[in-house]
């Protein structure tokens, strides 16, 4: 892959160049600020441009879109000595695809070309697994609830399943299925990231059941702000090699970690209740998840604890939200409530509950059986 990188830091365009040499790629360096870019981009029309020395100033993202926008084969990586919320998410409308930290380290530099590159030749980076992440549009939502019970449910029916809980700060995943404390968490994989393979990661997980594991947050909100985006990059690029499902629960907030995490999902289940405040914060989060080029059959609403009786009907979510597919989880308070106190799957406790039902057909969605009664022609094959 040819790479474009412009700095006005020597020392960064040598560390750069040698890191992305090391792996084969083609590197042209320019010695100066953002202002080159479009003269780079006519001259040298490269793969990916790395431009280093961007601040938080939103008019700089003015040159970025002119890239983006006339060269539309020209992948886009920015290096920020300092980065804001609202300089990630506005660099992403821009037509950026990552934002990383300037100086950059060898094995952030490293995860990012690659999964440029892995796009330019219409890989993925994932292997046989599929990716679910699941995010609250508002807190209180339910999310965790589902995406455990979920995970619980698709192990039943013979998958192989791990969920991570991306939850950094305040995650509590595990408790809803498990009363224990974990022996591992996310914080200390990458700490170790360096030992990472399938026998350290299944050992840092907690064995819900024979095939269910969840590798869980920090128990320390501390050792949070250790766990980076390259990060999960290595243990997703693990994980969906081994297990069939990778659910993730993520948080609300889209920081660039977020953000890769939920680049790598097949699917997004946003998952929200029939309020005002939860609608508002959905359309807002559909429209983030749009400019970051998601397409809608990549997402999937879930309305949680949908009360048909309520003040705010299906219909009213559905024009509100016209674009997108919704799936709707009944209101069993009690129930619920019950299976998160005990930190016991619902199923498990209440069988034919509504919500068991619906969560258990979320789950045959995603994994039809096999036709038990298979044809004659189809068992003397299996036979031979």
């Amino acid at each position: 892959m040819k790479i474009a990188i412009i700095s006005p830091n020597r020392h960064h365009l040598q560390d750069m160049s040698k890191v992305l040499e090391a792996h084969s790629h083609t590197v042209v360096l320019f010695d100066g600020g953002k202002t080159r870019m479009r003269l780079v981009a006519e001259q040298e029309q490269p793969d990916l441009m790395l431009v280093d020395g961007m601040c938080c100033d939103p008019n700089e993202l003015a040159l970025v879109e002119y890239i983006t926008t006339h060269h539309r084969k020209i992948a886009m990586i920015l290096l920020c000595a300092s980065q804001t919320p609202e300089f990630l998410i506005n660099s992403m409308r821009a037509g950026v695809r990552e934002v990383l930290p300037s100086p950059v380290s060898p094995l952030a530099l490293e995860s990012a070309v690659s999964r440029l590159a892995a796009k330019l030749v219409g890989q993925q980076g994932q292997t046989s697994g599929r990716v679910l992440a699941f995010m609250a549009c508002k807190g209180g939502s339910g999310a965790t609830f589902i995406a455990t019970n979920l995970g619980y449910q698709l192990a039943a029916e013979g998958k192989s399943v791990l969920l991570i809980d991306l939850n950094l700060q305040f995650g509590e995943a595990l408790s809803y299925v498990h009363d224990g404390r974990p022996g591992s968490t996310v914080a200390d994989v990458a700490h170790d990231i360096s030992r990472l393979d399938p026998s350290f990661l299944a050992a840092s997980t907690v064995k819900i059941a024979p095939n269910f594991s969840i590798l869980a947050a920090p128990e320390d909100p501390a050792t949070a702000m250790e766990v980076k985006a390259e990060h999960v990059d290595a243990i997703l690029n693990v994980a969906v090699a081994h297990y069939d499902f990778v659910l993730l629960d993520v948080e609300q907030t889209l920081t660039t970690l977020v953000i890769r995490a939920l680049d790598r999902a097949h699917r997004i289940y946003p998952v929200l209740q029939a309020t005002l405040p939860a609608i508002r914060n959905a359309n807002k989060l559909m429209s983030v998840f749009k400019s970051l080029g998601y397409p809608a059959s990549k997402l999937e609403l879930i309305v949680n604890r949908f009360d048909k009786g309520g003040e705010i009907s299906l219909a009213d979510v559905r024009r509100s939200l016209a674009d997108f597919t919704l799936l709707t989880i009944p209101d069993a308070y009690k129930e619920v409530n019950n299976s998160i106190n005990r930190g016991t799957p619902l199923v498990d406790i209440a069988r034919s509950n509504p919500v068991s039902k619906c969560i258990a057909d979320l789950a045959l969605s995603l994994s039809p059986r096999q036709e038990e009664n298979a044809s004659f022609f189809v068992r003397l094959f299996k036979k031979g």
